[in-house]
C-alpha cells in the first residue's frame, strides 16, 4: 500500500514536470528535453534565464546569457558560470514582484539538491505571470498524461534520494493571495463596478469604470469604448450561460463563488487587450488590401500589437510577404479574413531576414564579378565561397574550371556582369562538374554515376539505363584528356560524351529492333515481309537479293528451328550475325543450284545427241553425279541413260520447260530449260518436264553401271578361287540330297499310319453328319430339353448367390453404407460448392435446420454462462473499486490514526455478496420496471427496443462518445457501453462491439486527427478504449499466452542482471571492490556517464549487459511473432481499420509511417505495459502483498525499452548513446516487427470472421439479453435526450420515435416501483443509490417487425417464406418448387407432414420463453399443408414484385438461400461449441481473479486487525493515565465530553472563516457544540444563536479526511458557515485524539 502511495506521488510529480515543461515551451516557443530529463536540462539555468528574458527582457539582455546554445554544457558538462544564469532568473522574478517564499536556492538548481522546489517555483511563477497578463495559464495535466512503470519507478528513486517533503502544489494560489500586497478590497470593488457598468450597456459608463486606477487595467483607449462594451458584455453573457449549464448538470453542488458569474480583472484585461489587438489587426489588414506601405508600417508599429523589430526601410518587404501570406491563407476555408498577431510577427521576422540577406547577397555578387573580371581563379573561388553570396557549394581545388567557365559567361552577358540567379545556376552546375571530375580521377564508378545523374549538373538527354556506359566512356575520355595534358573535362565535353553514347546505343537499339522485326517476319512465313525486314537500312545486312526471298525465308526458318531445338527454348530468336550467315548460305545455295541445273541440262542434251563420249565428258565436268564415272562404261552409260530417258518420255514430251531440283535434300529449285534461269518459288501452273532426267535418276543409272563394272572386274581378278568354291558347293549339295532320301525311307512307316488315320477320320465325319441330320429333324424337342437344363442351372446359381449373400451380410452392409455415404457426400458437395443446387439435393439436407435437444441444451448453457460471465465481470469491477477505496481509507488511517471503524465497516461490506443482497423489488411482479401492468410492460419494451437500436446501429453511440467530455465518455464506455454489449461475451456482441469501435475510430480520425503522428503523441479515446477492453478479462488469456512463458523465464533467471546505465554500473563496481577489499575506493563515487565509460571494467559490464539484453529481447520478440494468432481478433481488426483509415485521410503517408502507428497500438499500448509490469496485468501469478524484485523489473523494463525503440524504428542516440552498438540489432528487429505488423493487419472482415449478416438476429434461437443496472438505464436515457440533435439530426429517425415514446428521464423509484423505499427513512438517498445499482435483464428486440399482411419488410417476408418452403419440401418431393406447389399432396405426404408439425409442437413446448419464436411464426408453422402452399404462392408473388424472386428460374433464389442457411447452421453449431469452451475459459480466469481479490481483501483485513490491536493498546494506556484507576477502568469505553466554542473564538483560530449574513461583531453570539457520537469518527455539531439552538448537523471525520485528500481547503456547514478543513481536522485531532 505504501509502495502504491509513493508511486502516486511520483506520478503526480511527473505530471507537474510535464505541466512546467509545456508552459515554458509555450513561453519560449522552443522545445525542451523530455519530461524525465527536464530536471537535468534545467541545471545549467539556460532555459530558466531564457524564461526570465521572456517576462523581463530589459533586465536580462541576450548577451548576458552564458552558454545560450548549450554547446559548452553538451561538450563537457556543467561549469560554475552556469550559476550566473540561475541568479539572473531569481533577480528577474524579484523584479516582477513574485513573493520570495517560492524562491529556490541556487544549489537547488545547480547541484540538483531540491528540484521539486524549482518546479514548485515555476508553477507559482506561471500563476503569478498569468494574473499579470504576461504569460499563458499553465495546464492541469494530472491524470491526463501516461508514463511507463519504468519512468515512474525511476522518478520514485530520485525523490527518495532527495529525502525531502513534496511541496504543496495545490496551495500555490492561496499563498499568492496572502503574500501579494495589492489592495484586494479596492480591486474587488472596482471589478464589481466594471461588471455593473457592462450590464447597463452604456459605453461611457463602462469606459469610466475601466479607467478607474483601482482596477489596475492598462492600454485602455477612449476611442474604443463602444468596442469594449460589446466585447465585455458578450464575454460576461457567455460566462453566465456556462455557469448556468454547470449548475444544471451538477448534483449536490456547493454554493458558487460570485466570480463564477462576474468577469474577473484578468478576464477584463484579456478582453480589453483582445479589442485593442483586433482593431490594430484590422488596420494592418486594410493596409494590405490597399497595398499601402505607409499605412501598413504605421499599423505594424501600433503599441497594442507589441511587434518586435519593425524597420521602416523594410516596408516593401513587409508588404510583399504579408500580402502573399494573406493571399495564401485566403485559399483556406477556415481563414477568418485577417492575419493574426503571430502571422504578422512571423512575416516581419521573415522580411527582416530577407532584406538583410538580400543586401549582403548583392554585395557578394559585386565581389564575385570583380574577381572574375580580374581573371584571378583563386580570388574568384574565394568570392564564390562567401556565405553572404548564398551560392551552392564550391570546390576550391578546381579554381580554373570556375574561372574559365564563368569568364566565358561574363563575356557573353551584354552588361558584362553576372546576376545572382545566373551565378547560382552556373556555380551549381560547375560544382557538379567538379565533383564528377574528382570521381573520374579516383576511378569511383558509383560516385561518377551519382554525380552524373544529379540534377545539379544540368546535362540533357541522360538516360538512367545507360548510366554505367556513360561512366565507362567518361572514364576513358578522362584518361585520354589527362594524357593530352587536360586537367579536367568541361561541361561541353561531358555533354558531347553523353550524346555520343546515346548515338551508339540508338544504333544498337535500332539493329536489335531490326533483328526482332526479321524474327517476327520469319515466324509469319511471309517471304515478302521477311525480305522487307532484311532490306531495312538499320539492320545493315550484306548481299541481300530480292530474287531469292523465298529461299531466305526457308533458310532463316530452318536456322531458327534448329536454334530452338538446340537451346530447348521455343522463343529463341536469331541474332544479326546468324541472320547474315543464313543470307550468305542462301546465296551460295542459289549459285550451287543454278550450276547444278545447267550441268543436268547439259548431260540430258548429250544423252539426246547419242554421243557416249560427250555424255561421259558432261558427267565428268559437273558435280551432278556424286559417284565417279568409269570411261570404260561410257557406252553402257549412254545406252542405259538413253533408255531411261526414253521410258520417262513415254508417249511423248509434255512440252514443259520446267524441271525441279532438290538442294540439300530439303530445298526445291525450279529451272527453266528455255531461258536457263532458275527460281526458288514454284512457278504458276508448274509441270515437271518428262524429257529431262533428274540428278537422282542419272546417279541411280551411273551408280548401278559403275557398281556392275567394278563387280565384273572383281570376279575376273579372282576366277580360280571362284571355281574351287563352286566345286565345294556342288559336293555339299549331293551329300545333302542323299541324306534326305535316306531319312525319307526311314520315315515311311509313320506315313502309312497317317494314311490310315485319314481313312478313319473320313468315316467318323460321315457318322457325325448323319447324327447332325437327325438332330436337325427334331429341333423342337431339343429346345425344350435345353430350356429345362438352363432353368435348372440358373436356379442352382441363384441359390448359391443367395447363400453367398447370407454368408457375407456384414460385408454387404458396409458396402451399401459406403455407397450411400459417397452419394450423400456428392450431394453435400453439390450443396456446398454449387451456386444453384437442385431442389432434390437441398431437400435431403433440410433436416439439418432442425434444432435438437442438444442444440437447446447448448444454447441454454451458453446463455447461462454468458450471464454468469457478465455478472462476474461487473462483480469484479465493483470489488476492485471497493479495494481501491479501502486502499485510500487505509492511507488516511495511517495519516490520522482515527477512522479505523469506518475502514472495518467498509471491509465488512466488501465481504458480503452483493448479488446475494440485491433487492428483489426490481424483479417482483407487483412493482417496478418488470411489473405486470400494461404501462410498465410498454416502458420495458420501449427500453428493449431502444437498447437494441443502440446495440445494432453503432453510429449513435460513436457520435455520443465524442459529444461528451473525455473523462465522462471514458466512464460511459466502462459502464454503459460494455454492459450494452455484455463485454463481448458471444460472437454476435463481439461483432457489434467491433463495429462500434470501427465507426468511432473512423469518426475520431476524420474529425480530430490533423496529422498522422497525433495518434502516437495524443491519447485517442477509441484507441484507449480498445486497448483497455482487450487487456481486460476477455483478452487476459491472450496476453498470458503471449507473454507469460517468456516473462516468467526472464524473472526466474536469477543470474540475469541487465543494467545499461553506465553511472549505476560504475557505482555497483565501486561498491563491489570496497566489499571485496574492505577498504574505501580511491575512485570518486559521483561521476558523469562519460567518466564512468572511461573505465574498461564498466565498458565490459555494459557490453555483457547489452549482449544479454539482445538474447532476452530476441526471445520475447520470437514469442510475440510466433504467437500472432494469440492476439485477439479485435485488436488485429482495429489495427487494420486504423491503418486503412489513416491511409485514406493521409494518402501521402508511407507504409513505414502507417506501420509505426500500428506498432504503437499493438506493441506499445497493448503489450509493452504488460511486459514492464506483468504483476499489474495478471501476466504472472502473484501472492497477496507480493511484488517484483527491482532487478526483475529493471530487466523487463530494459527489454521493453529495446522493443519500444525497435517497434518505432528509433535508434539509440543522445542520452542513450552508450547503447548505440545495438542500433544494428534495432534495425533488424524493426524489420521483423514490420513483417509482424503487416501480418497482424491481414485479417478478414467481422462479417466473414463471425459469419454474421443482416438476417442473423432473425434466425437465432434466442433473443439477445443484456444485464444493466437501473442507474445505467437512467444515465443512458439522459445522455440521449441531451445530445439527441447531435447524434440524430433527422427527426424522422427511429431514435427520435423511441425517445419520444419513453418521455422524460425517470427516477430510480419509478423504475424499481413505488413503495420500495420508505419515504420517511432518513437514509433514503443512500438506499436509493444502492438500489440504482440493481441489475435488470433486458431481452432486446427490434421495434420494426413484419406483421400479418404487412409486406413492407421484404427481407423478413423472404425469411418466413423460406421456413414455409422447408416444411413443404420436407413432406412432398419434386423436381422444382413450382412443381411441388402445383401438385396436390398425397394422403401419405399429408400424414408425414402432420408428424413433423406435431414433433415441432412438442419441441416448442420445451423451449424457454426467451428462446421462443414470434407467435405469428408459430401459427404459420401449424397451417395445413395445402394452406401453407397457397401462402407460399402468395408470398412468392409479393417477392417477385419486389424483385427478390423470379418465376422464370423456378424461384431458384429461395432454394439457394435455403442451401446457404443449411451451410451456416453447421458453422453456427461449430461456433457455438467454440464459444462455449471460450466462455468456460473466461469464467475460469474470472474466478481466479476473484480469488486474487479475496486474497487481497484478506491481506487488508490482516493489516486492519494489526492496526486495531495497536490502537486498542494505545487507548488502554491513555485511559490509565487519565483516570489513574488502573487497567480495569482503562478497558472501559471513555465518554468524551462536549467541546464548546463561540464563533468568534473559532474565527480567531482560523477554523471559521465567515457566516453568511452575519457581521463579524455578532460572531460572539453564536455558540458551537461539538459532541462525539457513539460511532468512532462521527461528531454532532450544534449551532446556537443567543442561546437558542438553530441548526444541527452530523459531521463524519472520514469525510473531512477525504476532502483534505482531494485538496478542498474550504467547506460549508449549515449551508452558511465557511470553515477551513485543515484547521478543523487539526482541532478535532488535538481535542479528541491527543494528536
Amino acid at each position: 500500500m505504501d509502495e502504491r502511495r509513493h508511486q502516486n506521488i511520483a506520478y503526480e510529480y511527473l505530471c507537474h514536470l510535464e505541466e512546467a515543461k509545456q508552459w515554458i515551451e509555450a513561453c519560449l516557443r522552443e522545445e525542451l528535453p523530455p519530461t524525465t530529463e527536464l530536471e537535468e536540462g534545467l541545471r545549467n539555468g539556460v532555459y530558466l534565464v531564457k524564461l526570465a528574458r521572456f517576462f523581463a527582457p530589459k533586465l536580462v539582455p541576450e548577451r548576458k546569457i552564458y552558454d545560450i546554445e548549450q554547446i559548452r554544457f553538451k561538450r563537457s558538462g556543467l561549469h560554475f558560470r552556469h550559476t550566473d544564469n540561475t541568479v539572473q532568473w531569481l533577480r528577474a522574478m524579484e523584479s516582477v514582484g513574485l513573493p520570495k517564499i517560492f524562491y529556490p536556492e541556487t544549489t537547488d538548481v545547480y547541484d540538483r539538491k531540491n528540484m521539486p522546489r524549482v518546479i514548485y517555483c515555476i508553477h507559482a511563477l506561471s500563476l503569478y505571470l498569468f494574473k499579470l497578463g504576461i504569460a499563458p495559464q499553465i495546464q492541469d495535466l494530472l491524470g491526463k498524461v501516461d508514463f511507463t512503470e519504468e519512468e515512474i519507478s525511476n522518478m520514485l528513486k530520485e525523490l527518495e534520494k532527495y529525502g525531502i517533503q513534496m511541496p504543496a502544489f495545490s496551495k500555490i494560489g492561496g499563498i499568492l493571495a496572502n503574500e501579494l500586497s495589492v489592495d484586494e478590497a479596492a480591486l474587488h470593488a472596482a471589478v464589481i463596478a466594471i461588471n455593473e457598468a457592462i450590464s447597463h450597456k452604456v459605453a461611457e459608463e463602462t469606459m469610466k469604470a475601466l479607467t478607474n486606477p483601482n482596477a489596475v487595467l492598462s492600454n485602455v483607449e477612449n476611442k474604443l469604448a463602444r468596442d469594449y462594451q460589446e466585447k465585455l458584455f458578450e464575454a460576461k453573457k457567455i460566462k453566465q450561460e456556462e455557469n448556468a449549464r454547470g449548475k444544471s448538470d451538477s448534483v449536490n453542488a456547493e454554493e458558487r463563488d460570485m466570480y463564477e458569474e462576474l468577469l474577473t480583472r484578468t478576464e477584463i484585461q484579456d478582453n480589453v487587450n483582445l479589442v485593442n489587438v483586433n482593431k490594430a489587426l484590422q488596420r494592418v489588414n486594410q493596409a494590405l488590401e490597399k497595398q499601402d506601405e505607409n499605412d501598413l508600417l504605421s499599423g505594424l508599429q501600433a503599441p497594442s500589437l507589441s511587434l518586435a523589430a519593425v524597420c521602416q526601410e523594410n516596408a516593401p518587404w513587409y508588404l510583399t510577404n504579408l500580402y502573399a501570406e494573406r493571399e495564401q491563407k485566403s485559399q483556406q476555408e477556415s481563414f477568418s479574413g485577417m492575419l493574426n498577431k503571430d502571422d504578422l510577427q512571423a512575416g516581419i521576422s521573415l522580411s527582416n531576414d530577407q532584406a538583410r540577406a538580400h543586401k549582403l547577397k548583392l554585395e557578394a555578387v559585386e565581389k564575385i564579378n570583380a574577381a572574375i573580371l580580374n581573371n584571378d581563379a583563386v580570388q574568384t573561388v574565394t568570392a564564390l565561397m562567401l556565405p553572404e553570396a548564398q551560392l551552392p557549394g564550391v570546390y576550391p581545388d578546381m579554381p580554373d574550371l570556375y574561372q574559365s567557365e564563368l569568364s566565358n559567361l561574363q563575356r557573353q552577358n551584354p552588361e558584362g556582369k553576372l546576376t545572382h540567379e545566373e551565378l547560382a545556376i552556373a556555380v551549381e552546375m560547375l560544382s557538379a562538374v567538379a565533383q564528377l571530375n574528382k570521381a573520374l580521377t579516383q576511378n569511383d564508378i558509383e560516385a561518377v554515376i551519382q554525380h552524373l545523374t544529379s540534377p545539379a549538373i544540368g546535362v540533357s538527354n541522360l538516360h538512367d539505363a545507360y548510366t554505367q556506359r556513360y561512366a565507362d566512356t567518361l572514364m576513358l575520355l578522362k584518361t585520354q584528356a589527362a594524357e593530352q595534358g587536360q586537367d579536367y573535362l568541361s561541361w561541353n565535353d561531358i555533354q558531347a560524351c553523353i550524346e555520343e553514347v546515346n548515338s551508339q546505343v540508338k544504333e544498337e537499339s535500332e539493329r536489335v529492333f531490326a533483328a526482332d522485326l526479321i524474327n517476327d517476319a520469319v515466324d509469319k512465313t511471309d517471304p515478302n515481309k521477311t525480305l522487307e525486314a532484311l532490306l531495312m537500312p538499320t539492320a545493315k545486312l550484306q548481299e541481300v537479293k530480292s530474287s531469292i526471298a523465298n529461299h531466305y525465308q526457308d533458310v532463316l526458318w530452318d536456322a531458327k528451328q534448329q536454334k530452338c531445338k538446340i537451346s530447348q527454348d521455343d522463343g529463341a530468336a536469331l541474332w544479326l550475325d546468324e541472320i547474315q550467315e543464313a543470307i550468305l548460305s542462301a546465296n551460295q545455295d542459289t549459285e550451287e543450284a543454278h550450276s547444278l541445273a545447267i550441268s543436268i541440262s547439259e548431260i540430258n542434251s548429250a544423252i539426246e545427241n547419242g554421243d557416249s563420249q560427250q555424255t561421259l565428258a558432261a558427267m565428268q565436268s559437273s558435280n551432278a553425279v556424286s559417284r565417279g564415272v568409269v570411261p570404260e562404261c561410257a557406252d553402257t552409260y549412254q545406252n542405259e541413260l538413253f533408255e531411261a530417258k526414253k521410258q520417262k518420255t513415254g508417249e511423248g514430251p509434255n512440252g514443259s520447260p520446267w524441271v525441279i531440283h532438290k538442294i540439300k535434300d530439303k530445298y526445291e529449285y525450279y529451272h527453266n530449260l528455255e531461258t536457263a534461269e532458275g527460281a526458288w518459288e514454284k512457278p504458276e501452273h508448274f509441270v515437271q518436264s518428262n524429257t529431262q532426267l533428274s540428278r537422282e535418276e542419272i546417279q541411280d543409272v551411273t551408280g548401278r553401271i559403275t557398281a556392275d563394272h567394278h563387280r565384273e572386274q572383281l570376279w575376273l581378278a579372282n576366277e580360280g578361287q571362284v571355281i574351287r568354291l563352286q566345286a565345294c558347293a556342288r559336293g555339299y549339295l549331293a551329300r545333302k540330297a542323299y541324306t534326305e532320301r535316306l531319312n525319307y525311307l526311314h520315315k515311311q512307316e509313320p506315313s502309312t499310319i497317317r494314311l490310315q488315320s485319314s481313312w478313319k477320320g473320313y468315316k467318323q465325319r460321315k457318322s457325325y453328319k448323319d447324327r447332325l441330320r437327325v438332330l436337325q429333324d427334331n429341333v423342337a424337342i431339343i429346345i425344350k430339353i435345353q430350356a429345362f437344363v438352363r432353368m435348372w442351372k440358373a436356379r442352382r446359381a441363384y441359390r448359391m448367390r443367395c447363400q453367398y449373400f447370407k454368408d457375407h451380410t456384414p460385408e454387404i452392409i458396409k458396402i451399401q453404407a459406403f455407397l450411400r455415404a459417397n452419394k450423400a457426400k456428392d450431394d453435400y458437395k453439390t450443396l456446398i460448392n454449387t451456386g444453384e443446387p437442385p431442389l432434390n439435393v437441398v431437400r435431403k439436407f433440410v433436416h439439418l435446420l432442425d434444432q435438437s435437444d442438444l442444440d437447446f441444451q447448448e444454447e441454454l448453457e451458453v446463455t447461462r454462462l454468458r450471464e454468469e460471465v457478465v455478472t462476474k465481470i461487473r462483480s469484479n469491477q465493483q470489488l476492485e473499486k471497493d479495494l481501491n477505496l479501502m486502499d485510500i481509507k487505509i492511507g488516511l488511517l495511517v495519516k490520522n490514526r482515527i477512522t479505523l471503524q469506518d475502514v472495518i465497516s467498509h471491509s465488512k461490506k466488501m465481504d458480503k455478496k452483493n448479488k446475494g443482497q440485491a433487492m428483489e423489488v426490481i424483479s417482483s411482479d407487483k412493482q417496478g420496471l418488470k411489473s405486470l401492468s400494461k404501462e410498465k410492460r410498454k416502458k420495458l419494451e420501449a427500453y428493449q427496443h431502444l437498447f437494441y437500436l443502440l446495440q445494432t446501429n453503432p453510429a449513435y453511440l460513436a457520435k455520443l462518445i465524442f459529444q461528451m467530455p473525455q473523462n465522462k465518455s471514458t466512464k460511459f464506455m466502462d459502464t454503459v457501453i460494455f454492459t450494452l454489449y455484455n463485454y463481448a461475451s458471444n460472437q454476435r456482441e463481439e461483432y457489434l462491439l467491433l463495429k462500434l469501435f470501427k465507426t468511432a475510430l473512423e469518426e475520431e480520425i476524420k474529425s480530430k486527427v490533423d496529422q498522422v503522428q497525433e495518434i502516437v503523441t495524443g491519447n485517442p479515446t477509441v484507441i484507449k478504449m480498445v486497448v483497455t477492453f482487450n487487456r481486460g478479462t476477455r483478452g487476459q488469456n491472450a496476453l498470458r499466452q503471449l507473454l507469460a512463458p517468456v516473462v516468467k523465464e526472464i524473472m526466474e533467471n536469477k543470474t540475469l542482471a541487465i543494467n545499461t546505465n553506465p553511472v549505476e554500473v560504475y557505482k555497483a563496481w565501486v561498491n563491489q571492490m570496497e566489499m571485496q577489499t574492505g577498504e574505501a575506493s580511491k575512485l570518486p563515487y559521483d561521476v558523469t556517464a562519460e567518466q564512468a565509460l572511461s573505465h574498461e571494467e564498466v565498458k565490459s559490464k555494459l557490453e555483457s549487459s547489452m549482449h544479454n539484453l539482445q538474447l532476452v529481447t530476441d526471445k520475447v520478440l520470437s514469442s510475440i511473432c510466433t504467437s500472432l494468432d494469440a492476439i485477439p481478433y479485435g485488436m488485429r481488426y482495429i489495427a487494420k481499420v486504423l491503418k486503412n483509415s489513416l491511409h485514406e485521410k493521409f494518402p501521402d503517408s508511407t507504409e513505414d509511417e502507417l506501420l509505426k502507428i500500428v506498432g504503437n497500438l499493438l506493441y506499445y499500448r497493448y503489450m509493452n505495459p504488460a511486459i514492464v509490469a506483468p504483476d499489474g496485468f495478471d501476466i504472472i501469478d502473484m501472492t497477496a502483498g507480493g511484488q517484483l524484485h527491482p532487478d526483475q523489473r529493471r530487466n523487463l523494463g530494459s527489454v521493453a525499452k529495446v522493443l519500444q525503440h525497435a517497434a518505432s524504428n528509433k535508434l539509440f542516440e543522445g542520452e542513450n548513446a552508450q547503447m548505440s552498438s545495438m542500433n544494428n540489432f534495432l534495425s533488424q528487429t524493426y524489420q521483423k516487427f514490420r513483417k509482424f505488423f503487416q501480418e497482424a493487419c491481414d485479417v478478414p472482415e467481422p462479417e466473414e470472421k463471425f459469419n454474421i449478416d443482416e438476417y442473423s438476429d432473425m434466425v437465432t434461437l434466442s433473443k439477445p439479453v443484456i444485464y444493466i443496472s437501473i442507474e445505467e438505464i437512467i444515465n443512458t436515457h439522459s445522455l440521449l435526450l441531451e445530445h439527441q440533435e447531435a447524434i440524430s439530426p433527422d427527426h424522422n429517425d427511429l431514435l427520435h420515435e423511441l425517445l419520444e415514446g419513453l418521455g422524460s428521464v425517470p427516477d430510480v423509484e419509478t423504475l424499481i416501483g413505488e413503495g420500495a423505499v420508505d419515504p420517511n427513512d432518513p437514509n433514503k438517498a443512500h438506499v436509493l443509490s444502492q438500489l440504482a445499482k440493481t441489475e435488470v435483464s433486458l431481452a432486446l428486440a427490434s421495434k420494426v417487425e413484419l406483421r400479418e399482411g404487412d409486406d413492407t419488410d421484404m427481407k423478413s417476408l423472404m425469411i418466413k417464406t423460406k421456413w414455409l418452403i422447408v416444411d413443404v419440401i420436407r413432406a412432398q418431393p419434386g423436381e422444382t418448387l413450382t412443381t411441388i406447389l402445383e401438385t396436390p399432396a398425397t394422403s401419405q405426404q399429408e400424414a408425414n407432414y402432420l408428424k413433423v408439425v406435431e414433433k415441432r409442437a412438442l419441441q416448442d413446448a420445451k423451449v424457454p420463453d426467451k428462446m421462443k419464436h414470434n407467435q405469428l411464426d408459430v401459427e404459420d408453422g401449424q397451417l395445413p399443408l395445402e394452406q401453407k402452399k397457397r401462402k407460399i404462392q402468395r408470398n412468392l408473388r409479393t417477392l417477385e414484385q419486389a424483385g427478390l424472386a423470379s418465376e422464370t428460374n423456378k424461384y431458384q433464389e429461395l432454394i439457394n438461400d435455403i442451401a446457404k442457411d443449411i451451410r451456416n447452421q453447421r458453422r453456427y453449431r461449430q461456433h457455438r461449441k467454440a464459444e462455449l469452451v471460450k466462455i468456460q475459459q473466461t469464467l475460469s480466469a474470472l474466478n481466479s481473479k476473484s480469488k486474487f481479490y479475496e486474497e487481497q481483501n484478506n491481506y487488508y483485513n490482516t493489516y486492519i486487525k494489526t492496526c486495531l490491536d495497536n490502537l486498542t493498546r494505545k487507548n488502554v494506556r491513555r485511559s490509565i493515565k487519565l483516570d489513574g484507576k488502573g487497567e480495569e477502568k482503562g478497558n472501559k469505553k471513555m465518554k468524551q465530553s462536549t467541546l464548546r466554542y463561540t464563533a468568534a473564538r473559532l474565527h480567531e483560530k482560523g477554523v471559521l472563516l465567515e457566516i453568511d449574513g452575519l457581521q463579524s461583531n455578532q460572531l460572539k453570539n453564536v455558540l458551537f457544540d461539538i459532541t462525539p457520537s457513539e460511532e468512532v469518527g462521527d461528531f454532532e455539531v450544534k449551532a446556537k444563536f443567543m442561546g437558542m439552538e438553530v441548526e444541527k448537523v452530523q459531521l463524519h471525520f472520514q469525510d473531512l479526511l477525504e476532502l483534505q485528500y482531494e485538496g478542498v481547503a474550504v467547506m460549508k456547514i449549515f449551508e452558511k458557515a465557511k470553515v477551513n478543513v485543515n484547521l478543523l481536522v487539526f482541532l478535532l485531532n488535538k481535542k479528541f485524539y491527543g494528536k
